[in-house]
């Protein structure tokens, strides 16, 4: 396997630029994630080290070797794409070894990679038979097989499971994972599901508009993200963002929208405390809320607020509730054993070590 870098890359279609002077370095055997919405580069960025786009500017190495000139056949890279382009006339071995044929590695080293490739994914059983005959899940793997079979030093994928059921995505994630731990190879894969991101990642390259907005754990994405994008992107449901004003009363700053007043924790307030004059935006997950019963002693850097609930959506062992805090809107989960009732108000505390300020000009986070 190899590491991959990127040097300030840059692709234009004419006058639209879709990949903005990127700059990644990718370990060996690292699973990384590049997500982001329709349009934002994430898949010219994998065509570009595949091959199949040219670099307008800007070096790509896979190893140490500059691979900007190189056709995608001599990278030593697999690609498996969202559509399994299979071909519909071959058995699923000859799909598997088709690209090895065509490289003229000999019938009996042929067989055996595809004999093991066949084990790993478990479709032994499924050799001989034509595409027509598998499900979607088992294509799928056969395309992976086809994939496995090239021994590459880095595997492309391009929302190879975009076009599975929801239950079979998330069967097909955990397998993913698995052949990853079992192959330890390097991995580039491309989605606009921030739940695969989430949940497959080591890390996750977050781009819009061709550039990166951040790169991280998905833990750090989650906890830390850098600006609203990447706050309102990464988790589900969604971050709750209110404009907001930060006032300064008896040596407390408080944030304040307008329907509600928040402290802040003292070390939040030392963060902000030179700029009380600026405009922002709170933020404040949906799972960070708890329900307040009329007898409970207050929390520890728990901020208690009154709402309206106007929309139950239960989950199973969670409840999401739509409420409003006068002119405002936000989304809080709460435990199944709630006792929310449509249209009525709602005790709710908000954990103040959980919530996020970002400057009302740029989006940049500050907490």
């Amino acid at each position: 396997m190899a590491n991959v870098l990127l040097k300030n890359i840059t692709k234009r279609f004419d006058q639209v630029v879709a990949v903005n002077n990127v700059s990644l370095e990718i370990a060996d055997r690292e699973f990384v994630v590049l997500v982001g919405p329709s349009g934002c580069g994430k898949t010219t960025t994998l065509r570009m080290i595949a091959g199949l786009e040219e670099i307008t500017e800007g070096d790509i190495y896979i190893g140490d070797q500059l691979v900007n000139m190189l056709a995608p056949k001599d990278r030593n890279i697999a690609m498996v794409f969202q559509s399994y382009a299979l071909y519909p006339h071959m058995k699923v071995f000859d799909n598997m070894a088709f690209g090895l044929k065509m490289r003229r590695v000999s019938k009996e080293e042929r067989s055996k990679r595809v004999q093991k490739a066949a084990e790993i994914l478990g479709i032994e059983a499924l050799l001989e038979r034509k595409p027509k005959q598998l499900s979607g899940g088992q294509r799928q793997r056969v395309a992976l097989g086809r994939a496995i079979v090239r021994n590459p030093d880095v595997f492309l994928f391009d929302e190879p499971l975009s076009n599975l059921d929801a239950k079979l995505r998330v069967q097909m994630r955990t397998e993913l994972k698995k052949l990853h731990d079992r192959l330890n190879a390097t991995v580039v894969y491309v989605t606009h599901d921030q739940v695969e991101a989430m949940t497959m990642g080591d890390r996750i390259v977050v781009l819009k508009d061709g550039l990166i907005q951040q790169v991280g754990t998905p833990l750090e994405l989650y906890n830390q993200p850098a600006n609203l994008f990447v706050a309102g992107f990464i988790g589900s449901p969604a971050m709750n963002f209110i404009p907001c004003q930060l006032l300064e009363e008896d040596s407390k700053i408080y944030v304040n929208t307008g329907d509600f007043k928040v402290a802040l924790l003292d070390s939040v307030a030392s963060q902000v405390r030179s700029a009380v004059e600026e405009k922002y935006i709170f933020g404040i997950r949906p799972e960070d809320f708890r329900e307040k019963s009329p007898e409970q002693k207050p929390y520890v850097g728990w901020e208690p607020i009154k709402a309206t609930v106007n929309v139950i959506e239960p989950l199973g062992k969670e409840i999401s509730l739509n409420i409003t805090t006068g002119t405002n809107s936000m989304t809080a989960v709460l435990g199944a054993d709630t006792k929310a009732k449509l249209h009525e108000d709602i005790d709710l505390l908000m954990n103040m070590e959980k919530i996020h300020l970002f400057r009302k000009e740029g989006g940049e986070a500050i907490v």
